[in-house]
C-alpha cells in the first residue's frame, strides 16, 4: 500500500473533489484492491474511536452528573461488530450502486460503484475523531454526513457515467436505500452486542502530504500505515484463494486478511480462562471475593478473555474488579492508546480523567458519593478495571488495583501470539 497516495487521496478529494472524481474514474482498480488500500483502513477509525468513547473515556450523563461507561470487553465486542459491518455495508452499497446504474443513465461497474461509496465516505471516517469532542463531534458528524450526499452527488457522473441532470436523483435514491439498510443492519448489530448502531465519522484539519513524506511508525498515522500493509498482504492470499476456488482456503484467507487488521499482524490466541485466574485475587482491600466468573469469547472470529469479581457486600465498601485480555483486538487496542486524548473533566460531583503513565493508558474517575473507577491498559493488550462503591477515596482504587500482579500481567502480552 502507498501511504502516501493514500493522504494524498484524502486530501484532494476532501478539498478539490470536482476534479479528483474524474482522476478517480480513469483509475485501474479492483474490488479486492479498494478494500485492502483505502476502506479497511479509513473504516477503522471510527471503530477505534467507538472503543475510546464507549468503554475508555466514557458517556457523561449531565443530569445525575455521572458518566456511563460500557464495560470493556463489550466495548471491543462492539468494535469488532461495528467495523465488520461497516465493511460489509460498503460493499452492500456497491451492489445498490450498481443496480441503479440503468435507472438514471448510467452504466453498471461495481468497482465504479464502489469507488463511489468509498470515496463519498471519506469525509465521515476521516472526521470520527471529533466524536470525542461532545457537541462538536455531533456538528461535525452531521456536517460530514451532508459533505459525503455532496461527494456523491458530484462523483456519480464521472464514475457510473451518469447524466448530470440524472445525479441528484441517482444520488438520492442511493442514500435512501442505503438508510433504510443501515437502520437494518444497525438492529442486527444491537441484537449482536446489546446496543445500537455504530457511530459515523466526520472531518477535521486539513491533511498534507508530499512524495517524500513517510509518518513516524509509533504514530498513530504510522500504526494506521502498518495496517494497511497488512491488510494488503493479506489481500493478495484473499485473492490466491478466490481463484483458486478452493472454500475452505478463501474462509481460511479472509479470516487472515481480518486478523491482519484486528491483531496487529498476528494471529493471537487469548489466554485461556484459568489463566487469568491468578490475577483476580481471593480478597481485594481486605474484602473477600463474593463472586467469581470467567470467560472466553470469539466475536467473529476476535478471541477476548474475561475475568470478573466482585468483593465485599451489605451496607460497607464494594470493588468490582474486571481482567480483560483483548487478544485478537491487540492491534486495535494499540491504535486506542494512540489516539487517546488525555483530557480531565471538573464537575460539581466529581472528575474523571484520561492520561499515560509510565507508558501505559489510565482512566480515572471520582464522585462525591464514594463510586469511583481505576483502569489501567497493560501492554496494549490487557485491561483492568476496579471499580468501587462507598469507599473513602480514589486513592483506595488506585491500592486496590495496585496490590495485583501486574507486572506478571503484563508480562504475558507475547503469549498466545503468533507472527507471520
Amino acid at each position: 500500500m502507498d501511504f502516501n497516495k493514500l493522504i494524498a487521496r484524502v486530501k484532494n478529494i476532501l478539498l478539490t473533489p470536482k476534479t479528483e472524481w474524474p482522476v478517480i474514474a480513469g483509475e485501474q482498480e479492483t474490488v479486492q484492491s479498494l478494500f485492502t488500500n483505502y476502506i479497511m483502513i479509513l473504516a477503522a477509525i471510527p471503530a477505534v474511536v467507538q472503543l475510546l468513547k464507549l468503554s475508555i473515556i466514557g458517556i457523561s450523563i449531565p443530569i445525575v452528573g455521572g458518566t456511563y461507561r460500557l464495560g470493556i470487553g463489550m466495548g471491543i465486542t462492539q468494535m469488532v461488530v461495528a467495523y465488520v459491518v461497516a465493511l460489509g455495508v460498503c460493499y452492500l452499497m456497491m451492489l445498490i450502486v450498481d443496480a441503479l446504474a440503468p435507472t438514471f443513465g448510467g452504466e453498471k461497474n461495481q468497482v465504479q460503484a464502489l469507488k463511489s461509496i468509498a470515496y463519498a465516505n471519506t469525509a465521515g471516517w476521516i472526521a470520527s475523531v471529533l466524536g470525542l469532542v461532545g457537541l462538536l463531534g455531533s456538528l461535525a458528524a452531521l456536517a460530514a454526513a451532508i459533505y459525503g450526499i455532496y461527494l456523491l452527488y458530484i462523483g456519480l457522473p464521472s464514475t457510473m457515467k451518469c447524466p448530470q441532470e440524472k445525479a441528484g436523483g441517482y444520488a438520492a435514491a442511493t442514500i435512501i436505500i442505503g438508510f433504510v439498510l443501515s437502520l437494518v443492519l444497525g438492529m442486527v448489530l444491537a441484537s449482536v452486542t446489546g446496543l445500537s448502531g455504530a457511530m459515523t465519522g466526520a472531518l477535521s484539519g486539513s491533511l498534507h502530504s508530499s512524495s517524500t513524506y513517510t509518518p513516524d511508525k509509533d504514530s498513530a498515522l504510522g500504526q494506521l500505515a502498518a495496517m494497511g500493509q497488512r491488510a494488503e498482504a493479506a489481500g493478495k492470499k484473499l485473492e490466491a484463494a478466490q481463484k483458486s476456488g478452493d472454500a475452505n482456503a478463501q474462509a481460511a484467507a479472509a479470516g487472515q486478511m481480518l486478523g491482519a487488521v484486528l491483531g496487529g499482524g498476528a494471529a493471537v490466541e487469548a489466554l485461556a480462562p484459568d489463566a487469568l485466574k491468578p490475577f483476580v485475587p481471593e480478597t481485594l482491600a481486605g474484602l473477600p471475593r463474593t463472586s467469581f466468573s470467567v470467560q472466553k469469547q470469539a466475536p467473529l472470529g476476535m478471541q477476548v478473555s474475561i475475568a470478573e469479581a466482585r468483593y465485599g457486600s451489605g451496607d460497607g465498601p464494594s470493588y468490582e474488579l474486571t481482567v480483560t485480555d483483548a487478544g485478537g483486538a491487540k492491534g486495535f487496542m494499540a491504535l486506542a492508546g494512540f489516539g487517546a486524548m488525555e483530557n480531565e473533566e471538573q464537575t460539581d460531583h466529581g472528575y474523571e480523567k484520561t492520561y499515560h503513565q509510565g507508558g501505559r493508558l489510565v482512566h480515572e474517575q471520582w464522585n462525591k458519593s464514594g463510586d469511583g473507577e481505576y483502569t489501567i491498559v497493560l501492554g496494549e493488550r490487557f485491561i483492568v478495571a476496579v471499580k468501587g462503591s462507598r469507599v473513602a477515596n480514589v486513592d483506595a482504587l488506585k491500592a486496590a488495583l495496585g496490590s495485583l500482579n501486574l507486572a506478571g500481567l503484563e508480562a504475558l502480552k507475547s503469549q498466545g501470539v503468533k507472527n507471520g
